[in-house]
């Protein structure tokens, strides 16, 4: 039986009648050939840059693209054999008999996220046998760091090369299918964070037969930017987005820094190619990471950006740490934190550290327009030690701030482990080739030496080899078992509870109404919730109590405060405390 192709599309499409079709963008190319172990299929020409043909290889078969006797892997290959360098595969995408057709996703205000590396909890098959544990935490949501074949068998997931195709290391197409399958079947959401900015430094072989796909005039941190201005660029991300929403069905992408994609029209043609291209009864969620902090994105077809400042401003205020990026808020961090609940952003069109104005108005945006953490990959993995933030600060002081993340209007968004207070450390890891690896290893090294703690060369020795496969295992959260993990995670999943129970119902229609500040560090802030009545959250991580005043005649949610003072006491909130209320009047 034939099955419906789309002649634009790049990369392999099985037919249905045992031909499959095959597409390539290769300017630069005089003759390609679609060549298996025992057979060469000629490509025609079709112009502007386009090549075609139609093969007798049904779905299973192995391929790689010759190109003027260059042999490589199809940039669009849907499944390698063993990695990059690999043959690439014909997948039928309609070959995996769906469990759970009825799916259609949750709302984003429901989204409790839990981001997580697939490698370090098994593969797919791992995350697939977690994903119990991980709704009896309290979660709604998770989200798998970049899946797409990177070099090697470990990688945060930045490094890939073939964006179509997931990890081989990680498992089967028919495995990530499975997985989010029995997510939906447990009525948890999925979302891919995806690279469209730039691809790994290894294995990518577009430039050798599509020099055009790159543009020389306008550097990024990982080489030449990606010519978005391109059509055929585009069609080969959009119908990347496209596949990973209807062949797999994601609930969501979250795409990776879009401040180095340009033109930023891109984004704007991504999202309504996504809105058309996608059953209009699914919920879609589209996420950002964008250092610009570009509200224009945020008003509709984007439903949320990570809020970095958010983080940001909480870890200085938490930790007093002021190096790197923290530097932006050293200077009354607890002032940044009071404008991210109030406004959402901190930086809104304000010099940086760097003298950069960066942001845009944003207090006109619902609170659910925010992605809240206290940390993520980049937060954790990005330190020289890998540290996570509850090996960083007291246990009491920890949950001070994982309740606010938890009970805040935005959407909070937590790393895996988080709901034990896991302490395990992440670390950066790769596993590139040779000489690569040790220019990594080297220019990580390089990249911290204006630390204050590692401004020797022998402290710097102390920085894991990212190459070594140590360092990838001693980044596999561990601890989940003791006592004081078990009882964290009851008392995680009740915290969630709170959410579930009381906020999310009513945060569609939420709105920021104030943030003052309690003292030099603790804030007492106020939204109103889509019934009219107030949430407030009083706060306080500094050295004294402060006077905290609870709405006349709100009802007292939660407490969060160490054990001597388990609650806000005549109208205090003391150290490292936090206090919940809904309803009452000002």
């Amino acid at each position: 039986m034939s099955r419906r192709i789309d002649r634009r599309r790049y990369g392999a499409q099985p037919m249905g009648d045992g031909d499959t079709l095959f597409r390539l963008w290769a300017p630069d190319a005089n003759k390609i050939a679609v060549v298996t172990d025992d057979a060469a299929y000629p490509m025609q020409a079709l112009g502007d840059g386009d090549w075609e043909a139609t093969a007798p290889l049904a779905a299973g078969t192995r391929y790689r693209y010759e190109i003027d006797n260059q042999r490589v892997p199809d940039p669009a290959s849907c499944a390698q054999t063993g990695d990059i360098d690999g043959a690439s595969i014909v997948v039928d995408p309609d070959a995996y008999r769906w469990r759970h057709d009825a799916w259609r996703g949750r709302s984003w205000e429901e989204a409790i996220v839990c981001e997580l590396h697939v490698g370090l909890l098994g593969g797919f098959d791992g995350v697939r046998a977690a994903l119990p544990a991980l709704l009896d935490a309290g979660y709604t949501a998770i989200q798998l760091m970049p899946v797409a074949e990177f070099p090697g068998a470990r990688n945060w997931g930045y490094d890939g090369v073939l964006p179509y195709a997931p990890d081989a290391s990680y498992g089967s197409v028919e495995a990530l299918k499975a997985l989010i399958d029995d997510a939906h079947g447990l009525g948890l959401m999925v979302l891919l964070d995806v690279v469209y900015n730039h691809f790994g430094p290894y294995g990518n072989y577009l430039a050798t037969y599509a020099e055009d796909f790159f543009r020389s005039d306008t550097p990024t941190p990982w080489g030449p930017a990606i010519d978005f201005r391109r059509r055929q660029v585009r069609r080969f991300f959009i119908d990347n987005a496209l596949m990973w929403l209807n062949d797999y069905r994601f609930d969501g992408l979250r795409l990776d820094a879009v401040h180095a994609i340009r033109p930023r029209g891109f984004l704007e043609r991504l999202a309504d190619a996504i809105r058309r291209g996608v059953d209009p009864e699914r919920r879609i969620h589209l996420i950002l990471e964008n250092e610009h902090n570009d509200a224009r994105l945020l008003r509709d077809d984007y439903v949320a950006q990570w809020n970095d400042d958010g983080h940001n401003a909480l870890h200085v205020l938490l930790t007093g740490e002021t190096e790197g990026y923290y530097a932006d808020y050293a200077g009354d961090p607890t002032a940044a934190l009071q404008r991210v609940l109030a406004e959402g952003f901190a930086f809104q069109g304000q010099r940086d550290r760097r003298g950069v104005r960066r942001g845009q108005p944003s207090a006109h945006l619902p609170p659910t327009s925010f992605v809240f953490f206290m940390q993520n990959h980049d937060q954790v993995g990005n330190r020289p030690l890998g540290d996570r933030l509850a090996s960083l600060l007291p246990l009491p002081r920890w949950k001070v701030a994982t309740a606010l993340v938890a009970l805040c209007p935005m959407i909070p968004l937590f790393f895996m482990g988080d709901e034990w207070a896991c302490d395990t450390p992440f670390f950066y890891f790769t596993s590139h080739p040779g000489e690569l690896a040790a220019q990594v290893r080297e220019g990580r090294r390089r990249e911290f030496a204006h630390f204050a703690g590692f401004s020797h060369p022998a402290q710097r020795e102390r920085i894991p080899d990212p190459n070594a496969a140590a360092t990838f295992d001693a980044s596999r959260p561990r601890g989940s078992d003791t006592a004081l993990a078990l009882a964290t995670r009851t008392w995680f999943g009740a915290l969630l509870g709170v959410r579930k129970q009381h906020l999310i119902p009513h945060l569609r229609g939420t709105r920021a109404v104030a943030c003052a500040r309690l003292g030099k560090s603790a804030l007492r802030a106020q939204w109103q919730l889509a019934d009219g009545r107030l949430w407030t959250l009083g706060f306080n991580v500094g050295a004294d109590a402060v006077a905290c005043m609870a709405p006349a005649g709100a009802q007292l949610l939660h407490v969060e405060a160490p054990e001597a003072e388990s609650r806000p006491f005549d109208g205090d909130l003391p150290p490292n405390s936090l206090a919940a209320w809904i309803g009452g009047a000002e």
